[in-house]
């Protein structure tokens, strides 16, 4: 009997073994994976504060050739008069899409004629073509309004920093163009190729107010009008700028803080907005799935159309007055 649990104690001792083994395999797995993440993340990170600016400077392209690149014409002509196709360039621009407006049309239409090809099999040509429409133009648009709301709002966010360091700068006694030549390269995109574009266009000859004023415009954030409107005044009158760049830094601070506070405060609306918007969908979808006769009885009927018409109509404006109840301009 002693034999059989000394038998069995070694059993138990080899089975711990091998779990302690196996353990020790999965944590250094983990390490080791964690390690290379950090390391990875880390490079990544270090790549990714690299402006554009900066990459092009790196690769040899000289001010002209910076300034070519990523100062878009302010000249329209032609088809650039268009109210949402006119804007095209600048919201590439804007969205950080290395994309023409041509190429972008381009393929707008080439996906637009696969999807309605695709769709026209399915649905019939008529719906067929209605959906890639929506599928090859709206939602390429809508992906594109979204990155350049995404980037718009980075910069409105990396603005107050950089308002900070140029203060800084000054206050240790370099020129303002030096400061935002050092905050040009310290700053991630989209501020420091922003910044940079700035630079290079003082470099070159262009005055100060006149450069920053058409960053303001490119970006169409109104914290940088007000920027533009304080270094004009400082330009003319000599005042200290290091103390008003940092009173505006607090003061779009403290805006940013504000819109949060009234985005957290609206989220109960907006939810309700996007559940009221996309009832009326979903109880269609579900009837048309669960009685696909209740529509399809009185499709024939001449007044069918109209009615949807006019329901699809309303359905939108419901939705688009929602939304003007629970956004807020701050």
């Amino acid at each position: 009997m002693l034999k059989d649990l000394m038998n069995e104690m070694h059993s138990w001792n080899g089975q711990l073994g091998g779990y302690a083994v196996y353990c020790g395999i999965a944590v250094g797995l983990l390490l080791l994976m964690s390690g290379l993440r950090q390391v990875l993340g880390r490079k990544g990170r270090s790549a990714a504060t690299r402006s554009r600016r900066m990459r092009m400077i790196a690769q040899g392209r000289n001010g002209t050739e910076r300034l070519a690149i990523l100062k878009p014409t302010q000249q329209r002509t032609g088809w650039q008069r268009i109210p949402v196709a006119g804007e095209l360039p600048q919201i590439l621009r804007q969205a950080d899409v290395p994309l023409s407006p041509g190429l972008f049309w381009l393929g707008c239409c080439v996906l637009t004629v696969l999807m309605s090809v695709a769709a026209a099999g399915y649905a019939g040509l008529r719906q067929g073509i209605v959906i890639g429409v929506i599928g090859g133009f709206g939602v390429p648009f809508a992906l594109l309004l979204s990155q350049q709301r995404k980037k718009m709002d980075k910069l409105m966010h990396q603005l107050p920093d950089a308002l900070e360091m140029l203060a800084r700068g000054l206050k240790v006694g370099h020129p303002l163009n030096n400061s935002i030549g050092i905050a040009a390269r310290e700053m991630p995109d989209p501020a420091g190729t922003e910044l940079g574009i700035i630079y290079d266009q003082v470099t070159y000859g262009d005055d100060l107010p006149d450069a920053v004023q058409e960053f303001a415009d490119r970006t169409g954030l109104e914290d940088a009008q007000y920027l533009a409107a304080s270094i004009s005044i400082q330009h003319g009158t000599g005042s200290d700028l290091s103390v008003m760049l940092e009173t505006l830094s607090r003061v779009i601070r403290g805006r940013i803080a504000l819109r949060r506070k009234v985005h957290a405060l609206a989220s109960e609306g907006r939810l309700t907005a996007w559940m009221l918007s996309a009832l009326p969908l979903v109880i269609f979808a579900t009837v048309s799935v669960l009685t696909p006769d209740y529509y399809a009885g009185v499709a024939e009927d001449p007044l069918f159309r109209p009615m949807m018409g006019g329901i699809a109509v309303l359905t939108v404006l419901n939705a688009l007055m929602l939304r003007k109840l629970v956004n807020f301009r701050i």
